[in-house]
């Protein structure tokens, strides 16, 4: 017998729906941890710090990666509240989880660092919740800190949202301090769902999860209506209809209950196995009698860089599309298509946000469906127009570097980001020089306060993929914070860097750089596969080109017999012939003989210096 967790439907008066949203590391999940402790839904013996972080990958980096949404009771005036938590990621490759929890919510409480201030990616995440219309609750957190400055930050904060110093409220969510009368101002300040409850359903899905045995697990939020067990319901852009088997709400462990109504958040169990039928951002509704116009939805999310993942056993390939397909339900802003590599035989093309949200996936894919896999050098979209002159014309976008046209090239758009840097105001030298030195435009710079800056960089995303960030903490002793969005695209100077061994290319190697780093692209990855490559019964001439033009180049020098070991004294005639005779063999197994690249010398080639250590600099 299934107990349910309530049997009558909340008023939506008393609903109250909100979200934590932050910079990294400012403490949305251990004030989410006092939540769920002081409205009593987890025992004292059962806590464990995070615990909405339910993957080992997030406890492990201590980084928030997926939205966690929990169902919270709380009384206020002797009347009983519910409220809908929301936990959100931090860093600026998870926004769009940010985004999708702001459409599932009425009020945001913002929350900053006592001891650091405002970052980058706190105002990212306010102008996310007031283009959504939401209630701003301004909080102040870590003020248990000895380096806590609240008043100075209080008025920092003030002046961005638009109160009073004295409005911000102030937090301790390691010690609890405050946390008590902070859910009492969410439910003061924000405001009830709206909705009509006696209208066709209609609800939002925000996330969903494959379970092994349950299949998809989708997690909606109701919009109007009500949506019960056994009702037959339509998904209104696939237009597949299902029987609901379960429907339950998060507390903090999924609850079955006797349905959703108006302003609540839950989940559906429908046993479809299909993860294509679940969409992030459909409108779910009832079979018979159903709603006609669908909700909004969500946008798409656009991939920012591009990478190919690859088996190393070919045998995978099958297992990996599997992995992906699933990995998609849960990770909206995924994106693959198949694509094929004489070096690294099959795989896809994915398409990811940033290099962190990379490194997670193929992180993900290797734990949760136990494959070991290679990922090509990161890069971004470009648009190439071939030139008119010679009749060819046309329009070409290429994804990956073996996508280049052969043609003449006329011109290239390359994308550009808004970056939004905060630092202490003595790096603003250091931070100029360094964005200037990765082509980009100072577009502005604010004073936040005496001490500290903002300046705003339109720059190519193709310079900013790879080590930018670090460079960017190094320079400023970890004091700078980055954020950016995309800003369209703008003509460049680039071209296609082909890497020859033996003069034929491997494009696993070629990359699309600037003209002005052409050469330092050239002769690092020439003088990295010298190393890389074993000595074969040949000289082997690894060089780096632009077209026909070779601007680099190293040589991966032959193995060599000791033909003269037995030859002693005598004449030197004899010495030269055994050479000679040496040398023709060379000759001729130059001509017919294959450079083996080994497996090893493509995963160190591709994998770049800076890329494993990125999240602990970004934590």
């Amino acid at each position: 017998m299934t107990t349910f967790a309530d049997t009558t439907f909340t008023d939506p008066e008393l609903i109250r729906n909100f979200c934590i949203i932050a910079h990294i590391d400012h403490g949305k999940s251990t004030l989410a941890d006092r939540m769920l402790q002081l409205t009593g839904v987890v025992e004292g013996r059962a806590m464990r710090a995070q615990y909405l972080d339910r993957m080992d990958i997030e406890r492990e980096r201590g980084i928030t990666i997926k939205a966690q949404n929990v169902r919270l009771p709380w009384q206020v005036g002797g009347q009983n509240h519910v409220l809908h938590m929301i936990d959100t990621p931090g860093h600026v490759d998870f926004t769009y989880e940010v985004s999708r929890a702001l459409e599932a919510c009425e009020g945001a409480v913002l929350l900053v660092d006592a001891a650091q201030g405002i970052e980058a990616q706190t105002l990212a995440n306010l102008y996310l919740a007031m283009e959504n219309d939401l209630t701003i609750i301004p909080v102040l957190n870590k003020i248990d800190l000895p380096a806590a400055d609240p008043d100075k930050y209080a008025a920092e904060l003030a002046h961005i949202v638009g109160c009073e110093p004295s409005d911000v409220m102030r937090v301790s969510a390691k010690t609890g301090k405050g946390v008590r009368e902070l859910l009492n101002e969410i439910v003061r300040l924000v405001p009830a769902p709206t909705g009509r409850d006696d209208v066709a359903p209609r609800a939002m899905i925000f996330d969903s999860v494959y379970d092994t045995y349950r299949g998809v697990v989708t997690y909606i939020r109701v919009v109007d209506g009500k949506i019960t067990p056994r009702q037959r319901i339509k998904m209104m852009s696939t237009g597949a209809t299902h029987e609901l088997l379960e429907v339950g709400i998060i507390s903090p462990e999924p609850k079955p209950s006797a349905g959703l109504g108006v302003g609540e958040v839950g989940y559906l169990i429908t046993g479809v196995k299909d993860v294509r039928q679940s969409k992030v951002g459909d409108t779910v509704t009832s079979e018979r009698r159903g709603a006609t116009e669908p909700l909004a939805g969500y946008r798409e999310p656009r991939p920012m860089v591009y990478s190919g993942l690859f088996p190393v056993d070919g045998s995978d390939y099958a297992d990996l599309r599997e992995a992906l397909d699933k990995l998609r339900l849960n990770d909206a802003a995924l994106s693959y298509e198949p694509e094929t590599s004489a070096a690294l035989g099959f795989g896809f093309r994915c398409g990811f946000l940033g290099l962190l949200h990379l490194e997670i996936v193929r992180e993900r894919l290797e734990r949760e469906a136990g494959l070991d896999l290679i990922s090509t050098a990161p890069n971004v979209v470009y648009r190439v127009e071939l030139d008119s002159n010679d009749g060819s014309g046309g329009e070409v976008t290429v994804t990956n570097p073996s996508d280049w046209p052969e043609g003449k090239v006329g011109e290239v758009f390359e994308p550009v980001v808004k970056c939004t840097v905060i630092a202490p105001s003595d790096y603003i030298g250091a931070i100029m020089e360094l964005c200037q030195s990765r082509r980009g435009v100072l577009g502005g710079m604010d004073y936040l306060s005496t001490d500290r800056v903002e300046l705003r960089y339109t720059m190519p995303l193709g310079e900013i993929i790879f080590d930018f960030f670090d460079t960017l903490k190094s320079r400023t002793r970890g004091y700078a914070s980055l954020d950016y969005e995309p800003a369209g695209e703008l003509s460049a100077d680039l071209v296609k860097v082909d890497i020859l061994l033996q003069g034929e290319p491997v494009d696993a190697f070629s990359a699309i750089v600037h003209r002005e780093s052409a050469y330092g692209y050239g002769t690092k990855m020439a003088a990295k596969l010298r190393t890389l490559i074993p000595r074969q019964q040949f000289e082997v001439p690894i060089q780096a080109a632009i077209g026909a033009r070779v601007i680099a180049r190293e040589t991966v020098r032959a193995m060599r017999k000791d033909v003269l070991a037995k030859c002693y004294g005598g004449d030197i005639t004899r010495k030269r012939k055994l050479l000679e005779k040496q040398k023709e063999g060379k000759k001729r197994m130059k001509m017919v003989g294959r450079v083996e690249v080994p497996q090893e010398a493509f995963v160190a080639a591709l994998s770049t210096d800076e890329t494993p250590d990125k999240t602990k600099a970004k934590k």
